[in-house]
């Protein structure tokens, strides 16, 4: 043996030296792929963002991991035996590697020369899950190295951790499928809930999820997924965590999974667009990573007037787009076509991806001469978009919001509610009435309902009419706002009653925000207003004359629970009580017998608002309020030179019955419990001012049964006919007197 060393002596040491040298560098290797002593002691998973509902539903989150982490006393019993029973079954008597169940994977693996076998432990799969052991693309020589260091990190865990601890550091950080990391995020996506209010059968779906989410996703996937639970309570009957008889009556449940609609887009996809665009310029968040750091939202909005929101909107367009299309001609529209075809050419990919000047004539010409893709552009370009909103007036939280067509399906698009300014047609008139009644006018106060023409500032020629025609006679401020009688409005805007710069003034103290023209077409609702704006200054009516800017985040959470922002609502008064209210009492006249009346048949309780309709039918609106609750919204396309050509264009048909579908299922909602509330009369308005008909009118609207639709503390002569042609007012300080 001493010869045989001497001999080769400078041979083995080369080669000792050599295999030292391997040994080394690989432990190196090994050791380089290593979480740190600080990453083992402190993990800083990517946590998801969340957004609460006023009610405590998720109803988004904002990620690039969709992560939320929950602790270990918030994850049912049941969820951690499936887990167990189906991935360890002797986790509790491991120190992180079960050796007689890797050494009989190690033999398979031999065998075949395939690293199918794994046999990893929860602990070893939350080493690789954790510290990202795992990489995309790996050799045989990569698994092997990266099971090495799996074995190695997960006795480090196990040292560092209890088996509690290692069981919700898995539960958190676990791939479910469909970009859900954690149980929470799995439990949200699958099922719409929280982990503490999973059953057994949903605890042993997202179980089954773990050999493969893809493989076993219930959405696609819905029969093999079911097998795969069943599995899983097999193993768990088979190691004592369930009963027989639970196994035989859980077994044959099916699956209630969350609808693919709200997967896809969540119930409210503009509104969480537009936090995350007013959040990403918030000082007070500089320095967190809303899409890492795990914060918590809570949103003004209610998830239950949310959906019923939705609902309200698709339930109408699904009536209102099959009457659009068999009204609306291409062949009499070809122009507009034309326009829509070349705008959707030149925004495809395949016209952007073309690098030369011919290319892009090629895509061009072979995409104008395909019919399918010209009956695409049709589709799309005749579809109705739609914003409604709904608010609280008396803090001005964002409830609802719904801000395009739902039947896009578009995650993130424009939203209609806040992106859009558009033409507010009649739904501007009440602001032109305040101006008159806070000065001083009646509401029975009588107006020539005669022709008026004005030269504008531009030198051109304004000479509104009346949507029907008709002309002659006079007419009360009240019964010109609720029949929308263009005349009315335009004589009070033109004779200095309520003057263009006045009335912009008004409208601007009473939230709306856009630039609004001070000329006498102003009456007509000429100037351009998004519908969050206008449908928020209508709060003003309702909350007895103080304006709230509208809100859509409460508060705001780092990962611990910290408060990083805490909103208070901004409340300006900017209407005597006196007004608001008086204002209040004509609109409602507008819906008892006006052009909101069609209303009615949703929605009977004290309500008032306006219908809105701008030239050609372009544009669509109602608003109308409670005294608890303010909704509205719009309806048209985004390419206003589409649009009805008769009256089903108007805002009473258009939108009126989203607004009252939306409103009726709220307030039949026990749940929510919106109370019904009346509109109360200041004491100093005198109740024979504020008699809402003519005579005429007040023998067709004032039987008994129709009381519920006026004001709860009218006297019972309510009805009797005003008789003083003017209304004497004077102001004192902040009285008004009669």
């Amino acid at each position: 043996m001493r010869k045989f060393f001497e001999k080769h002596k400078r041979k083995i040491i080369i080669t000792l030296s050599v295999v030292g040298a391997i040994v080394i560098a690989g432990s190196i290797y090994i050791a380089s792929g290593l979480p740190s002593l600080e990453e083992l002691e402190n993990p800083r998973p990517e946590l998801a963002t969340r957004l609460i509902s006023i009610d405590g539903e998720v109803i988004d989150q904002y990620y690039i991991k969709n992560r939320t982490r929950v602790t270990i006393d918030k994850i049912p019993l049941t969820m951690i035996n499936a887990l167990i029973a189906t991935e360890d079954k002797n986790f509790f008597d491991h120190w992180g590697v079960d050796a007689v169940r890797f050494l009989q994977a190690q033999v398979k693996n031999l065998l075949t020369f395939k690293m199918r076998e794994g046999a990893s432990t929860i602990t070893q799969q939350l080493a690789r899950n954790l510290y990202e052991l795992k990489s995309h693309q790996e050799n045989f020589l990569d698994k092997i190295v990266r099971k090495i260091r799996e074995i190695i990190t997960a006795v480090q865990i196990e040292r560092t951790y209890t088996k509690k601890e290692i069981l919700e550091l898995y539960l958190n950080v676990a791939y479910f499928g469909r970009s859900a990391y954690g149980i929470s995020a799995a439990a949200e996506i699958y099922f719409g809930k929280e982990p503490p209010q999973l059953s057994l059968a949903e605890c042993a779906t997202l179980v089954a999820l773990l050999k493969g989410p893809a493989v076993y996703d219930p959405f696609n996937h819905a029969e093999r997924a079911y097998q795969r639970r069943n599995t899983v309570l097999s193993q768990m009957l088979k190691y004592n965590f369930i009963s027989q008889a639970r196994f035989d009556s859980t077994r044959t449940i099916e699956l209630k999974l969350r609808s693919v609609d709200e997967l896809n887009t969540g119930i409210a996809p503009q509104f969480v667009e537009m936090i995350r665009q007013q959040l990403s310029k918030d000082p007070k968040l500089h320095g967190y990573d809303m899409y890492r750091d795990g914060l918590t939202i809570y949103t003004t909005l209610d998830s239950r007037m949310q959906r019923y929101a939705n609902r309200a909107v698709m339930e109408h367009l699904k009536e209102y787009q099959k009457l659009f299309d068999s009204q609306w001609k291409w062949a009499s529209n070809a122009d507009v076509l034309a326009k829509e075809v070349d705008k959707a050419i030149k925004s495809s990919d395949e016209y952007q991806r073309a690098e030369t000047v011919e290319a892009r004539k090629s895509v061009f010409q072979r995409l104008i001469s395909t019919p399918a893709f010209i009956d695409s552009v049709r589709k799309v370009a005749q579809t109705l978009e739609v914003g409604f909103i709904a608010l609280d007036p008396r803090n001005g939280n964002i409830l609802a919001m719904v801000g395009g067509n739902p039947y896009k399906n578009i995650k993130y698009g424009l939203n209609h509610v806040t992106q859009i300014h558009r033409q507010p047609g009649s739904t501007f008139k009440p602001f032109v009435y305040t101006v008159a009644i806070d000065n001083s006018y009646s509401p029975s106060f009588e107006i020539l309902n005669q022709p008026v023409t004005v030269i504008l500032a531009d030198g051109t020629r304004w000479t509104p009419s009346n949507a029907d025609g008709s002309v002659g006679g006079k007419m009360t401020l009240r019964e010109g706002l609720a029949k929308s009688v263009n005349l009315i409005t335009a004589r009070l805007i033109t004779q200095e009653i309520a003057p263009a710069k006045t009335v912009v003034e008004y409208a601007h103290r009473m939230g709306i925000h856009s630039d609004l023209p001070p000329y006498e077409s102003l009456a007509m609702g000429t100037g351009e207003v998004t519908p969050l704006e206008i449908v928020s200054a209508y709060g003003v009516f309702a909350n007895e004359g103080v304006f709230v800017e509208p809100n859509a985040v409460l508060r705001i959470e780092d990962k611990d629970g910290n408060v990083i922002e805490d909103s208070t609502a901004e409340m300006n008064e900017v209407l005597s009580k006196e007004t608001a209210f008086i204002m209040t009492t004509m609109m409602e006249d507008v819906i008892n017998y006006g052009t909101g009346a069609g209303v009615r048949r949703y929605f009977s309780y004290p309500t008032a608002g306006k219908t809105g309709t701008t030239q050609e039918y372009a544009d669509a609106w109602f608003i109308g309020f409670t005294p608890n609750l303010v909704a509205g919204g719009w309806v048209g396309w985004d390419n206003k030179s589409i649009h009805f050509n008769n009256w089903d264009g108007q805002g009473a048909r258009a939108v009126g019955p989203i607004w009252g579908r939306f409103m009726k299922y709220v307030y039949d909602d026990k749940d929510i419990n919106m109370e019904v509330e009346y509109f109360l009369r200041p004491e100093n308005v005198m109740a024979d001012t504020i008699c809402t008909l003519t005579k005429k009118r007040a023998t067709e609207y004032c039987p008994e049964k129709n009381v519920e639709y006026f004001r709860k503390d009218h006297e019972p002569d309510l009805c009797d006919v005003h008789t003083s042609p003017f209304w004497n007012r004077r102001r004192e300080s902040s009285t008004i007197t009669y």
